[in-house]
């Protein structure tokens, strides 16, 4: 019977572990770059322009050109330059593209020294990745700019508070105009304009679009979004690249919203008028090095210059890192809708945002993202204190209980049923609720998740450090067993990943391991047990997540055990293998015969 019960212990151990990887799967290793794909060969130039009036379309590409560095690439074009405190790049005269976008103050790895985090990158590259603004019309005559078009700058730099005018003249009446301005953070202002100097009205449609090229690496899996998505007509919706595979579209209509594609800490997203009527796109074209994904709308309703007259259009592209508080700005500003949710906030966002906050505001105050996840902790305990204290003094009265317990199930043996009424008219009697010890597991719950989200998917604890080893709490234990805790410098086969587990989810496992060391035993011979490969299991599952929420965890188990520890010597309940005192609740229906014996021996006695 007990290797039958070992039996099923083990295999639920194993359910635990797969259903734990298949919610949380870790995060694989990071490829530097934005850019994250294996694909070689040589992309074609950009989509040209619209094949019908109104629709954005990828039109007849130009001829293949081998693929050079990024610096060479750049060299190919004319262009205009910026430099702001949070991005540095250029714009391409050719085609009047936003192509060539790096992130000043984010590197592709914790050394400062590396190569700054690039957001979009031009044609010639690996990867192109790219923004585009221009008109189509339904008159085929009427000739508009091209992907190959050179346009005239007024001048050789854009930076805040100092935009740049693009002018394309068609030669036949229409000068075109593209004003781009660029704030201090990571949002482009683009005016489209033309100028209409023939003798009829000419009527136009504004179109924006964002291409990228190759399959990029969705790191987040089930965790976090990563690819197309926007919010249309009120409504995000989400789509994986995979929806899109051969050559698959997807059309939407909406008014205002956002339309763009997420990476896990930046993002390109297209913002109209947010009183605009559109018609959206999202697809995928070509295959192999040509493959590209194209996000785009269209002013649902022509533009129409008379003639002498002009006409412009305002939209705006950011282009940039994921930073909460500089979106929730946008948001206001702008009145962008639901801007927030580029962030993938998950299904409880109602939590974890304010959890985010709250952590931000301590961070704030402490200076370590770390300190401030220990004073977090510490928060949660006290919120969450009277509840925890009452579960705390219910178990201690379980543990108190525990000899007792051990005599049902010797009395009763292998049948179940009569012990277990025998225990739940024990629970009655001592006035105990056998589940109170799940209350601070379950409250402690939906802060891990919350926590796992923050850390996961916000920028902001991207590359932070904490003390010793840990440089980024976002990342996972570097010192780990199979590398001698530092002293063997290797990469580590991605099947040994499990069981590489590094010193602080070591010494998670053994708080865990003492806490549950301080809870009554299951009677229940497969319980017990499976309870106690709990700490082990943990242990292993917790190996791969983030640095930041292991230390929580630990944290959080080192205070618990402080607390419970307490209860317990305040009810005299033993600590550990102890035996349970003569005052301690079992006594209480002893006592109660002895009093009754006691009274028929002194009615003799008189």
């Amino acid at each position: 019977m007990d290797q039958k019960n070992f039996i099923v212990a083990i295999v639920m151990s194993v359910l635990i572990i797969v259903g734990w990887q298949w919610a949380f799967p870790p995060p694989k290793p990071q490829v530097n770059g934005t850019q994250q794909t294996t694909q070689s060969g040589t992309p074609q130039a950009p989509a040209g322009a619209p094949s019908a009036p109104g629709a954005p379309g990828t039109g007849s590409a130009a001829a293949q050109q081998p693929v050079v560095g990024r610096s060479e690439a750049l060299a190919q074009t004319p262009r205009v330059t910026f430099n702001t405190p949070e991005l540095e790049g250029s714009i391409s005269l050719k085609g009047a593209r936003i192509d060539d976008v790096r992130l000043v103050k984010y590197r592709e790895t914790i050394d400062p020294k590396s190569p700054a985090v690039p957001v979009l990158s031009p044609i010639g590259t690996a990867h192109p990745y790219y923004a585009e603004f221009g008109w189509s019309s339904a008159d085929p005559a009427i000739k508009v700019p091209q992907p190959d078009s050179v346009w005239t700058a007024d001048n050789t730099t854009v930076a805040p508070g100092k935009p740049v005018k693009l002018t394309w003249d068609n030669g036949e009446g229409l000068i075109f105009g593209l004003t781009i301005s660029i704030d201090d953070f990571f949002m482009f202002d683009v005016k489209q304009s033309f100028e209409n100097k023939t003798d009829k009205p000419v009527t136009l449609f504004p179109w924006n679009l964002v291409v990228r090229y190759g399959e990029p690496h969705a790191e987040g899996m089930y965790i976090l979004h990563e690819g197309p998505y926007g919010v249309f007509n009120g409504a995000l919706k989400e789509f994986s690249y995979s929806d899109f595979k051969g050559n698959k579209q997807q059309k939407l209509t909406t008014t205002g919203g956002w339309l763009g594609i997420t990476d896990k800490y930046w993002m390109a997203t297209l913002v109209p008028d947010q009183k605009a009527k559109l018609d959206a796109s999202i697809k995928q074209t070509g295959a192999g090095a040509d493959l590209k994904y194209q996000i785009d709308y269209v002013g649902a309703t022509g533009l129409t210059a008379a003639p002498g007259a002009s006409v412009v259009n305002e939209s705006r592209l950011y282009a940039g890192a994921k930073i909460v508080r500089i979106i929730d700005d946008y948001e206001k500003k702008y009145g962008i809708e639901k801007f927030d949710l580029t962030i993938d906030w998950g299904w409880f966002w109602f939590f974890t945002k304010p959890l985010f906050w709250l952590l931000e505001w301590l961070y704030v105050q402490l200076g370590n993202f770390g300190v401030s996840i220990l004073v977090l902790t510490v928060i949660v305990k006290a919120v969450f204190f009277p509840l925890a204290n009452k579960s705390y003094a219910a178990m201690s009265k379980m543990k108190a209980l525990q000899p007792e317990m051990e005599k049902l199930k010797e009395r009763y043996g292998e049948d179940r049923q009569r012990m277990n009424q025998e225990l739940m008219q024990l629970y009655r009697r001592e006035k105990v609720n056998p589940a109170a010890g799940c209350l601070p597991i379950l409250v402690q719950i939906p802060v891990f998740f919350a926590l796992y989200k923050v850390l996961y998917t916000t920028i902001e604890m991207r590359h932070q450090p904490f003390f010793g080893w840990i440089r980024d709490l976002s990342a996972p234990d570097p010192l780990t067993i199979l590398t001698g805790f530092g002293l063997f410098a290797w990469d580590v086969p991605q099947f040994l990943h499990f069981f590489n587990i590094g010193l602080w989810p070591i010494l998670m496992g053994i708080t865990m391991y003492m806490q549950q060391k301080l809870n009554p035993q299951p009677t229940d011979p497969v319980q017990a047990r499976v309870f106690q490969f709990l700490p082990i299991l943990f242990t292993f599952m917790l190996g791969s997540f983030a640095a930041g929420l292991v230390i929580y965890w630990a944290w959080s188990n080192i205070l618990s055990i402080a607390q419970q520890y307490t209860i317990m010597r305040r009810h005299g309940t033993p600590i550990g293998g102890g035996k349970a005192p003569v005052a301690a609740a079992t006594a209480a229906p002893a006592s109660a015969n002895g009093a009754k014996k006691s009274g028929k021996g002194s009615g003799k006695k008189s």
